[in-house]
């Protein structure tokens, strides 16, 4: 029986092209938003799920950062890299000149600022679910309009491409993870992401638990933070480190973090992807 892969949907987004690239065999389940990615896998409606978490222009994807914060029953099971290639895309026949509004998943339109501020400043820039969905929305919009997207969302609506590569950078990548019940078995080449908080904020409290890290020699890739949602000022810091969970050092590092933090949770330990 084909495993059920969910993904950021509909048809024709990136998402669904990180997901064929991670497992083309398996049955592939659109939905409409991360969050109902995550609940479908968590539900167990799908096996796993491929969502984006970070893009090389605009950073972070919060709403993954939040489903990884809020939702206790997935792990990270894989990372994969996708390039990223924007086109502009109309129904057929229409100009340049004409668009009024531009349609896209709102780090779509940021990894194209450039390009909209160059070529379409006085464009209205309005957000949509997905970069596929924008295609959509296109094709329903009573005023003249573009999307950003694939070059396979305009095939496979039979749209016209008037762009492309419209991305700001040739080095627009986006980083997926692959969300599962269980995380991955060490490879031997790993990486670990977590989050931690603290009761209180007091000086040095940061500094204290990444010293943890750095006095083991462990490698951090990434550090930054979200709002806890809970009170102004009050943030989760989330980080990512070279290794396995189950490696010692890794294994030591995380309990005496435990020790020095109210809350700790590992998002899960999976293999680093090779560039």
């Amino acid at each position: 029986m084909a495993k059920r892969l969910a993904y950021l949907g509909p048809t024709g987004t990136f998402s669904e092209e990180a997901a064929v690239q991670y497992d083309p065999d398996a049955e592939m389940v659109p939905h409409a938003s991360i969050q109902a990615v995550a609940l479908a896998v968590a539900s167990g409606m799908a096996d796993e799920g491929v969502v984006p978490i970070e893009n090389s222009l605009e950073g972070s994807v919060t709403f993954t950062l939040d489903t990884l914060i809020q939702e206790d029953r997935l792990l990270i099971r894989r990372e994969l890299v996708l390039s990223i290639e924007h086109c502009l895309i109309v129904k057929p026949g229409t100009k340049a000149g004409e668009i009024q509004a531009i349609y896209s998943h709102p780090q779509a339109l940021g990894q194209c600022r450039s390009f909209l501020e160059r070529c379409f400043p006085k464009a209205q820039q309005i957000a949509s679910l997905s970069t596929a969905a924008a295609v959509d929305d296109v094709r329903g919009s009573s005023e003249v309009s573009a999307a950003i997207a694939p070059r396979r969302a305009a095939e496979l609506q039979g749209m016209e491409i008037l762009g492309e590569g419209i991305q700001d950078s040739s080095a627009n990548v986006t980083r997926f993870v692959v969300l599962a019940h269980s995380d991955h078995p060490r490879t031997g080449k790993d990486k670990t992401s977590l989050c931690f908080s603290f009761q209180e904020d007091k000086p040095g409290a940061l500094y204290n638990v990444l010293g943890i890290f750095a006095h083991r020699d462990i490698n951090l890739t990434k550090v930054e933070s979200r709002p806890s949602k809970q009170s102004l000022g009050d943030y989760i810091f989330l980080i990512d480190v070279h290794g396995h969970r189950e490696d010692p050092v890794i294994a030591a590092a995380i309990e005496t973090v435990r020790i020095h933090t109210s809350m700790l949770k590992v998002f899960g330990s999976y293999p680093r992807w090779d560039t």
